[in-house]
């Protein structure tokens, strides 16, 4: 059984002030060109871009992936929902980098779970800064797809989604005659049709943005070891975890069924008898109010959900404006540890306004920045 025993750690003393200075979406933005270039250069490559954890792919279109080890002398982060949170991808990345948190020097690997855009905030700069972290060290960055990265597509004249809040459609669209605003979309696009939705651990780690094949597909998953048929990657991407249910019923109508304890129980036998065992899993996808979640009724198979949001979102109804984002570090054999981010409030509130104080997250790229 994996410990369960969730360590928390809180951080309080990292460099705020640099970490509001790194939020600068007209530098992003200035750098724009360059940084496309060079990640279409990196999808171009004929042997592929070489992410972290590609080399695992049973083949270039295996998005189920078995990691066959993890390398131990480099720390592995997790990075949930960012949703347009450039402050709370700057923390993230201070964070990880501070001495404190780093004594070797050792260079951090970064598993993103997905949703990188809409819910206002600076998604594009968030997609770019991403880009510029893959095509600076691509073997020590890999992403997976979230169900607002899987949702975009783009048809050769027009962006859509297929779920919403979908502002960042809304604001490529409107930036069409911007050639670079226009090729970062399409980026979006390829990048995420190739992303894997799952990443099985050796040490029975489950990550994923939303959760796995539920219990209607596990008869025909078992005949036909089809990790990648298109109802279980869809699974992976956008199910939800109750956080009190023994079961759920799927609901094929809605791609946002849930999931129950004794569900992620039979899924993880179901996985062992494929030769893939697991024993605990790590997501996103639920916006929870402390940022993190382990649900005491998952402590047999024990289930953590991160995001990295530093403010509450216009769809979420309840608690404080400011929050906590989290992160957490792959601990093998056991829950990763999370971190907790204490941006403090008056920095939160400059970079993100409350809607109705004037808000610059409505703002469209000027002229200037073409």
């Amino acid at each position: 059984m994996v410990q369960d025993v969730l360590q928390v750690v809180e951080v309080d003393s990292l460099d705020w002030q640099a970490v509001r200075n790194a939020v600068n979406p007209s530098s992003i933005r200035s750098n724009m060109r360059s940084i496309v270039e060079r990640m279409e250069a990196l999808l171009d490559r004929a042997d592929g871009p070489g992410l972290l954890f590609d080399n695992d792919r049973a083949d270039p279109a295996d998005q189920v992936i078995q990691v066959s080890a993890v390398d131990a002398a480099s720390p592995l982060w997790i990075v949930g929902d960012l949703h347009g949170d450039l402050l709370a991808l700057e923390a993230t990345l201070a964070a990880m980098h501070d001495p404190a948190r780093q004594p070797d020097g050792g260079q951090p690997r970064i598993v993103f779970l997905g949703d990188l855009f809409d819910d206002e905030g600076f998604g594009l700069e968030v997609l770019l800064r991403v880009f510029e972290l893959i095509v600076e060290a691509p073997d020590r960055m890999c992403l997976i797809a979230g169900n607002h990265d899987e949702a975009l597509s783009y048809d050769g004249v027009r962006f859509a989604s297929s779920v919403a809040p979908s502002d960042f459609v809304d604001f490529l669209n409107a930036n069409l005659t911007h050639e670079w605003i226009e090729r970062a979309g399409k980026l979006a696009v390829r990048l995420f049709a190739r992303a894997p939705r799952a990443l099985f651990f050796p040490d029975g780690l489950l990550l994923a943005h939303g959760g796995f094949p539920l219990v209607d597909l596990h008869p025909r998953l078992a005949e036909t070891g089809e990790w990648n048929d298109p109802l279980c990657l869809s699974d992976f991407v956008w199910t939800r975890a109750h956080p009190k249910a023994r079961k759920k019923l799927p609901n094929r109508f809605s791609r946002g069924s849930q999931f129950g304890y004794e569900d992620f129980a039979a899924f993880c036998s179901l996985s062992a008898s494929l030769g893939r065992p697991v024993t605990h899993m790590v997501r996103g996808h639920d916006h929870v109010e402390e940022r993190y979640a382990a649900y005491p009724t998952y402590r047999a198979h024990p289930v953590l959900t991160t995001v990295a949001l530093s403010r509450r979102l216009s769809r979420e109804s309840f608690g404080p404006y400011e929050r906590v984002p989290t992160m957490a570090q792959f601990v093998e054999g056991g829950l990763p540890r999370v971190y907790r981010l204490h941006i403090p409030a008056d920095i939160i509130r400059e970079v993100y306004p409350e809607p109705d104080s004037g808000s610059p997250e409505s703002e469209t790229i000027q002229d200037s920045h073409r």
